[in-house]
């Protein structure tokens, strides 16, 4: 995890403590020495039960990984931690076996059918040895073994100078030792058998006593039982031993286990004796300096060999040596690390578009122009650019696919979904319309919504078969639907907030109703404080049109949003570079002119301050049925609802499938910008921002982030389309004063 750490934010959950009864659950995180890797350590208090675990370490788990920094890899060493976290959305998850657990002392009843279920999400499975590669491969299509490699470094450190403990300095030598967990893997009766047989050999043992009792230890003068120590101590023990023992027991607890030990200890130098564990004996049986046993007497006269050997290092060391180099942590890393890449990639959809551009830098080729984000405004002005004018481009996006917050992908049940909620394409512009059928085919689709009311399901925005459902009423034209709703209506002297836009519509019933306490999950603010804009956005009817939009066109890309993109993208003068942060591909790579379409304010440093953006999170599930909801999105405006709205994408898709995927949809003060908050404040924020841009020379500012306006897609796609076109004029006049940044949107 160290070496990940290099590359990535790697989080390492670990097993829950139980603190008093009174205690408030909280996330203990501590950065693990220097390696980057961030240690979780849940505390909870005493007295919960199963269930009400699994539902405080699910949402301990969710507020750590609110702004996760790139792909999420769930990574599991035991199927036990799946109940809690099985709902975080992952680019790829991993189980990583080290160990038939199901065969320890007192494995839980519950941990095989949790394993299937793992077995049956994960993407790849990595074994700990040949014999669990073995046991597993027939149960999952892409198994790979990865025997335990060493960190040949730090043990190495033995065999040098160093530092001697203070709890085995005075023991005389010679001096034989184990490190590990001591539990029912140990074979105690060959330890007592060992200590009678050579009462002059002293024997370590160290490491914490777990799943049997203290007392079950053999007590004998040579035989020490220091407890545990950490790793970074390992080497210093090792220096003052002789020989290193693993004394095994041979039962269905070690049937597949791979001993990391064997490779530390011949790093430190140090001959191994073993009983005859499986992937010891596969591995390291014809090794210099592993001697195998298995009965007491054998392995007593295998230490004696051991012993005699280590007095004579040059005799075996030089070809163990040869044998680690071939074989290191930083190799099982990288041969993991490809695996893992490529699972992502493959669930992304991007790699067919995926140019030969390398990161780290590897050349200084200069391109024309450098566009920030690949979603829709980056992607429609680097095809434009590319196809239109000739340019070379360079697409650089934080996050390791294309489509932005359109991105849709196969999840583990096989349904097309939107990863980051919902996207439904809208239109009145035929040139809109036209420019992007050059990259998709399309499916009719026209997007209808209902909003649970207090278990009713009406349709929304409110119409007049809403009205007849919630009032019992029988209107029957619209002139009727009218008269109703100007009945209710209150008068607001001066529109100014979203609260007065619905009030002075449809009056206070209506509003509670369906906006207040939406708008209050949605935007964390009640709707007397937003913009008018807000609530503006959702239209109120009087006849009984069902359609959420009513726009000319309506439809989804045939094949999805992602492979529209890839297609936009698909250019030879355009090289794509996912999962890097601009901040260091700006410099890294030489170019004339940059557009930027993340959030503007990030781009000034945050000079300002930031500006206030609502964000969401998403917890998609698969359902074994064939279908949940009647529509694709069912509203939930309760308060007492923590979610705002289900999706099921189906309905959008026309996908036919006997199982079906949802997604709750829950608004976040924190995580990726997704809407501007429209706050008249907010909006002087922005324009002393917007000042700077128009002064920055050689940028372009386009998009929603770029210019904290919430605008529909086709609406980006428009002011993408009118700034390429205003690029494209001055380019072509060479003596045009210097390009502006362009903060206007088109008009669609």
């Amino acid at each position: 995890m160290s070496r990940f750490a290099r590359a990535r934010q790697v989080l390492f959950w670990e097993e829950p403590i139980v603190a008093a009864a009174d205690t408030e659950p909280r996330v203990e995180q501590r950065r693990c020495g220097d390696t980057g890797v961030t240690v979780c350590t849940p505390h909870l208090p005493a007295g919960l039960d199963g269930d009400a675990v699994c539902a405080t370490l699910r949402g301990l788990l969710d507020a750590v990984m609110v702004a996760p920094r790139g792909p999420v890899v769930r990574w599991y060493y035991t199927p036990m931690m799946l109940p809690f976290s099985e709902h975080l959305a992952a680019d790829c998850i991993v189980y990583d076996c080290m160990d038939e657990l199901s065969q320890f002392k007192n494995a839980p009843r519950d941990l095989l059918p949790l394993e299937q279920r793992l077995l049956d999400q994960a993407d790849l499975v990595f074994t700990g040895g040949h014999s669990l590669y073995e046991a597993k491969r027939e149960r999952h299509g892409a198994v790979h073994a990865f025997p335990s490699s060493v960190d040949v470094a730090h043990f190495a450190a033995a065999r040098a100078p160093g530092a001697t403990p203070a709890d085995q300095s005075d023991l005389p030598a010679p001096r034989l030792g184990f490190y590990g967990v001591i539990d029912e893997r140990m074979d105690l009766a060959l330890l007592a058998a060992l200590a009678d047989a050579r009462p002059d050999y002293q024997i370590v043992i160290l490491g914490p006593v777990v799943k049997i009792s203290p007392d079950d230890l053999p007590r004998r003068a040579n035989l020490h039982y220091p407890g545990g120590r950490g790793y970074a101590e390992l080497p210093d023990y090792l220096r003052g031993w002789d020989v290193a023992l693993m004394p095994f027991a041979i039962n269905e607890a070690t049937r597949f286990i791979s001993p990391t030990k064997t490779p530390e200890y011949l790093a430190a130098g140090r001959p191994v004796v073993s009983t005859p564990v499986t992937d010891v004996v596969r591995s390291y049986g014809d090794v210099p300096g592993v001697f195998v046993a298995a009965e007491a007497t054998d392995f007593a006269a295998a230490c004696d060999a051991a012993l005699a050997l280590a007095r004579a290092p040059e005799r075996w060391l030089p070809q163990v040596d040869a044998l680690l180099a071939r074989g290191s942590w930083d190799q099982v890393q990288s041969e993991m690390a490809a695996l893992i890449d490529a699972a992502i990639a493959r669930a992304s959809h991007v790699q067919p578009i995926v140019s030969p551009v390398a990161w780290p830098v590897t050349t200084r080729e200069r391109y024309d122009v450098m566009v920030v984000g690949a979603g829709f405004a980056g992607a429609v002005m680097a095809e434009r650019l590319a196809a239109g004018s000739g340019k070379r481009v360079l697409v650089v996006d934080r996050r390791p696919h294309v489509a932005g917050n359109a991105y849709d992908h196969l999840d583990a049940g096989g349904v097309l979904i939107h990863q980051y909620g919902p996207h439904i394409f809208h239109t009145n512009s035929g040139e809109i319309v036209d420019y992007l059928s050059g990259f998709t085919d399309w499916r009719p689709y026209e997007h209808r919504v209902l909003a649970d009311v207090r278990g009713t399901l009406v349709p929304m925005p409110i119409n007049r078969t809403t009205l007849n459902a919630l009032y019992g009423l029988e209107l029957g034209t619209e002139a009727e639907a009218a008269a109703f709703l100007a009945s209710r209506a209150e008068p607001v002297d001066v529109v100014r907030t979203s609260a007065d836009v619905v009030i002075s519509a449809v009056g206070r019933d209506l509003y509670e109703t369906f906006f207040e306490g939406y708008t209050r999950k949605q935007w964390g603010l009640d709707p007397s404080e937003l913009d008018k804009s807000v609530t503006a956005r959702v239209p109120t009817r009087t006849n009984t049109d069902d359609r959420y939009f009513t726009d000319s066109f309506q439809a989804m890309p045939l094949d999805g949003y992602t492979r529209m993109f890839e297609r936009m993208l698909d250019h030879p003068n355009i090289d794509v570079l996912l999962g890097v942060d601009y901040h260091e591909a700006r410099d890294a790579y030489p170019h004339d002119h940059l557009v930027f379409t993340g959030p503007i304010d990030e781009y000034f440093g945050y000079r300002y301050g930031q500006l206030p953006y609502r964000s969401l999170r998403f917890q998609h599930e698969t359902l074994s049925q064939e279908w949940h909801q009647p529509v694709a999105v069912v509203n939930y405006p309760s308060p007492d609802v923590p979610y705002t709205r289900v999706t099921e994408y189906k309905h959008l898709t026309g996908q036919q499938a006997p199982n079906t995927s949802i997604t709750y949809e829950y608004p976040s003060a924190t995580g990726d910008p997704y809407y501007p908050i429209p706050r008249a404040e907010n909006q002087e924020l922005f324009k002393r921002y917007e000042a700077l841009a128009i002064a920055e020379a050689g940028v372009s500012f386009v998009g929603r982030l770029a210019t904290y306006r919430y605008y529909n897609m086709d609406q980006v796609v428009g002011q993408a389309l009118a700034t390429y076109r205003r690029l494209a004029e001055r380019w072509r006049e060479p003596d045009a004063p210097r390009v502006e940044p362009l903060l206007r949107p088109a008009a669609a």
